[in-house]
């Protein structure tokens, strides 16, 4: 929430004891699961998902779901550990179930 504040987005929080009702409700696929989801501009966002790629999807706007990071990889926003960052990607999702790549983040040791 705070990485989208800093960088100009107006957010509204709900905190809910499972976000899994809404994740299943926005047809985000149960293995790209993570804490946090969004909507922005007509899309989904799932995860620690680096600003750089948000901004992407609505600049391009892919005929797409969304975008995810599941899990909660280290060096992600908002799961920063120093210089260290675990390998990850940030998967995309259309309605139809299928998912690409939209970037790779390599990792950091």
């Amino acid at each position: 929430i705070a990485h989208l504040q800093q960088n100009g987005f107006k957010v509204t929080e709900h905190n809910v004891d499972s976000n899994a009702p809404l994740r299943a409700s926005l047809g985000i696929p149960e293995k790209l699961g993570s804490c946090h989801t969004a909507r922005i501009n007509g899309y989904v966002i799932e995860g620690h998902v680096p600003l750089a790629e948000i901004q992407r999807l609505l600049t391009e706007k892919p005929l797409i779901k969304g975008i995810a990071v599941p899990g909660m990889p280290t060096g992600s926003p908002g799961m920063e550990m120093g210089e260290s960052r675990d390998a990850y990607e940030v998967v995309a999702f259309a309605a139809d179930g299928t998912l690409s790549v939209f970037a790779k983040y390599a990792a950091n040791p």
